[in-house]
């Protein structure tokens, strides 16, 4: 029996060590390719492009109509099925494409039309929902599948291959955004074709419409609740554009994006702590662990940044002179990650319950929060000034409070009304977050 539990862990440790190595490598090389983009293009324009990245994720939520959640527990408890899971996948992502076009056009007409050139746009949003949208599912089945290590070594390849394009713009390339966006798009395509041909299981597709539409509840309630979260995630970025302007626009995107890379640690814990949640539900029960882990998750988020404002202050150039320009921002925004990336945690572990309902629920709150108070702080930003930077701070530290307290709420209710039901528990399984 010790024998056992013994090698269990073992195995929960390499897998861990696995995603962690993985977000290690992926560090490095979205470094690269951050530092080549943001220097190639211009601060207006970079801003640009990252704000239509944003959308472009946003929308590849909808591709496939939540199927993808599904097709991972169908790889992470009937293997066999695979196959034809991936078949349905594929069918609702073909069908969804309308939908996305549709979403994809009001969003260029509302917001982009003045600035970028529908060219550019369209390439990112292919870029974004056409391939590298798959490659994630394709991340995600391997990982049911247990296969840490494989998925990993995807998402590090296909990061690599768009950081080898940065790289050639940023040596050969004349700067403009058009350019940007078509190698942009080419990268992702050549990401997801490696993917699928290298790393996606070997399977039979067998088509099953039957079966398939006896899961769409599930499918519509873990697409919703991705949109949301996409929503509420990168909404920001579109107000900052829509308010600001380009190059304010340009100098969030880079500070964001100095953000995001405190996050892949976090997520690698993350995806652990949703397959523990599945197999022992009453393990995040007691307040301890709860705030032992948010606690850690904030510690490591804000050394992560500090190292960055550290390298920063010393080598204000060290990653650019366009980066140099939001080098002063890093130290008012210390708090930011910290807040943001237990947000985060908090939607991956009412996943892991399987409240998606709850989720969508929280998400949106977090969301229309996230919007009412960007509008205020945006009202004092201009390039000059850095004031509205600092009451980021406040902003994300209010969206934390809203959705801990939710959040654990919603997780005690739940089990309270458990142990009120006779027999096994009823929470579903849940698909684990990117």
């Amino acid at each position: 029996m010790f024998g056992g539990k013994l090698k269990l862990e073992l195995s929960q440790l390499t897998a861990f060590a696995h995603l962690v190595g993985g977000s290690a490598g992926r560090l490095v090389i979205s470094l690269a390719y951050f530092v080549s983009v943001a220097n190639s293009l211009s601060v207006g324009d970079f801003g640009l492009f990252a704000t239509a990245s944003a959308t472009g994720i946003m929308l590849s939520r909808i591709a496939g109509f939540g199927f993808v959640s599904p097709l991972y527990r169908a790889a992470t408890v009937k293997r066999r099925l695979v196959g034809t899971y991936t078949a349905g996948f594929f069918a609702a992502f073909l069908l969804s494409l309308p939908v996305v076009a549709l979403a994809a056009a009001g969003f260029y007409a509302l917001v982009f039309r003045p600035d970028m050139t529908l060219a550019a746009f369209a390439a990112v949003i292919a870029a974004e929902v056409l391939f590298w949208r798959p490659l994630e599912v394709a991340c995600i089945v391997n990982n049911g599948l247990g296969r840490f290590g494989r998925a990993a070594v995807m998402v590090i390849v296909g990061t690599a291959i768009r950081a080898v394009a940065a790289v050639l713009f940023a040596l050969i390339g004349s700067g403009a955004l058009i350019e940007w966006s078509l190698a942009y798009m080419a990268a992702n395509a050549v990401a997801a074709l490696v993917a699928y041909a290298a790393f996606y299981p070997r399977i039979h597709l067998r088509f099953r419409p039957a079966l398939y539409l006896s899961r769409w509840r599930d499918s519509a309630g873990v697409a919703t609740a991705e949109i949301i979260f996409y929503l509420q995630s990168e909404l920001d970025k579109l107000l900052v554009l829509s308010i600001g302007g380009p190059v304010v626009a340009g100098l969030y995107a880079m500070l964001m994006r100095l953000i995001d890379l405190t996050a892949l640690p976090v997520r690698a814990f993350n995806t652990m702590m949703v397959q523990r949640l599945m197999r022992a539900p009453e393990w995040l029960a007691a307040w301890r662990r709860r705030w032992l882990f948010e606690g850690a998750i904030a510690a490591v988020s804000v050394a992560g940044l500090a190292a960055i404002g550290v390298l920063l202050w010393i080598a204000p150039n060290a990653l650019g002179r366009n980066v140099a320009g939001a080098a002063p921002l890093v130290a008012t925004a210390l708090m930011v990650p910290a807040f943001r990336n237990i947000v985060e945690y908090h939607s991956e572990i009412l996943y892991a319950r399987g409240r998606t309902g709850s989720r969508a629920l929280i998400l949106a709150l977090v969301g229309l929060l996230k919007a009412g108070l960007l509008v205020v702080i945006l009202g004092h930003a201009d390039a000059a000034s850095t004031a509205w930077i600092i009451g980021l701070n406040g902003l994300f530290f209010v969206l934390w409070l809203a959705s801990a307290s939710a959040t654990y709420f919603t997780l005690d209710w739940s089990r309270l009304q458990e142990r009120q039901l006779p027999g096994p528990s009823l929470t579903p399984a849940p698909q684990p977050g990117e």
